[in-house]
């Protein structure tokens, strides 16, 4: 991805479905210091789970947000998910990096379900296979073409220079490991949005396993739209509103839990489809982030289904913050759906 400007660090730009984050840190000796973090909600007719579908719209909307905030940097970091996006990690002979990055296009073919130019390639070399010395595991990453185009083009809209484009998973992984020791546990890593469900397990520091599904709280609107004729965004209101009187709360609870089942029976899928590539190992901690981790009967039907110690990521556990800037209850409320947002946030220009 080309890149702008001489400046090391790089603002955190988040676009969801539904809202859109920004975050801005410093480095320091002391650790990092959290500089700026908002959001704004934005029509559901901007992004959709197919990607973004009013490109104007979604970059006033970024004006806006900066603007609100008062970021002034241009040089962002954005990721990308879902069906798009492919993560696989691989096995090649041994070779160097430049002689890989000749060849890869040939290496991935046989793993990408897409024509292969009609993809962005890159990869990460790990280390020597576990399994013969003569190969190397790698890392590597496709996306589509014409999805990134699209967040090109929106950022361009905006005013903003793209620095990196990373992935969701990875975000995650980022902002988890910064705030916590992950030890040699298995760790999976859950971020449930409004459209998609991201997944990652890391063993120790490896990320081992990596999935994005199509479920998250939209599914509830859905629901509730559909019962009662509303639109999207009256069904997002009765949602959050524990004194609506559109819909019985007996009914809205129901609406809930069937969505959540749903959600914990893909996760359970996921986490058999590992166990089975990975027979001795054990998950022993679930990571939650995004809005879905605010739904306490979710948590606690995650932990059963898993058997696992399930806890919500705080992204600013480790974070410098001045309480005299920054409101720490608004900090606290958002925490959960602001991982991906922190995890591109510390990003720097120029690494992998």
């Amino acid at each position: 991805m080309a890149l702008f400007g001489k400046k090391d660090t790089l603002v955190g730009l988040d676009i969801g479905s539904r809202t859109i984050k920004v975050g801005e840190v410093e480095p320091s000796a002391d650790g990092p210091i959290l500089k700026k973090f908002g959001t704004l909600d934005i029509s559901l007719d901007l992004v959709g789970e197919d990607g973004i579908k009013d490109p104007e719209g979604l970059g006033d909307s970024i004006r806006q947000l900066f603007k609100l905030y008062g970021v002034r940097e241009q040089n962002v970091a954005v990721s990308v998910g879902g069906y798009s996006v492919i993560v696989k990690k691989i096995t090649v002979n041994n070779m160097s990096e430049e002689e890989l990055q000749e060849t890869i296009h040939l290496e991935a073919e046989q793993y990408i379900p897409f024509d292969i130019s009609d993809v962005n390639l890159d990869f990460q070399i790990l280390g020597a296979s576990d399994l013969n010395p003569n190969q190397m595991s790698v890392l590597l990453v496709a996306a589509k073409k014409d999805m990134i185009n699209d967040y090109l083009n929106v950022l361009g809209i905006a005013g903003l220079n793209p620095c990196i484009i990373d992935v969701d998973a990875f975000a995650l992984q980022n902002i988890y490991e910064t705030n916590y020791d992950t030890g040699g546990d298995c760790v999976a890593l859950i971020d449930i949005g409004a459209t998609k469900t991201s997944l990652n397990i890391l063993k120790g520091e490896d990320s081992v396993f990596m999935r994005d599904v199509s479920l998250g709280c939209g599914q509830i609107n859905q629901k509730i739209a559909a019962q009662i004729d509303c639109t999207m965004e009256e069904a997002e209101d009765v949602k959050m509103n524990p004194d609506q009187d559109k819909i019985p709360s007996d009914d809205l609870r129901e609406i809930e839990s069937s969505v959540i089942t749903d959600w914990t029976t893909e996760i359970r899928r996921a986490l058999d489809f590992f166990y089975s590539t990975y027979p001795d190992d054990q998950i022993q901690k679930v990571a939650l982030s995004g809005g879905g981790s605010k739904i306490k009967e979710f948590v606690k039907l995650l932990a059963v289904q898993t058997s696992s110690n399930v806890s919500i990521i705080n992204p600013f556990e480790r974070f410098i913050i001045d309480e005299n800037r920054l409101d720490t209850s608004y900090l606290e409320t958002m925490g959960p759906q602001a991982a991906i947002c922190m995890g591109l946030s510390i990003r720097r220009v120029d690494d992998k």
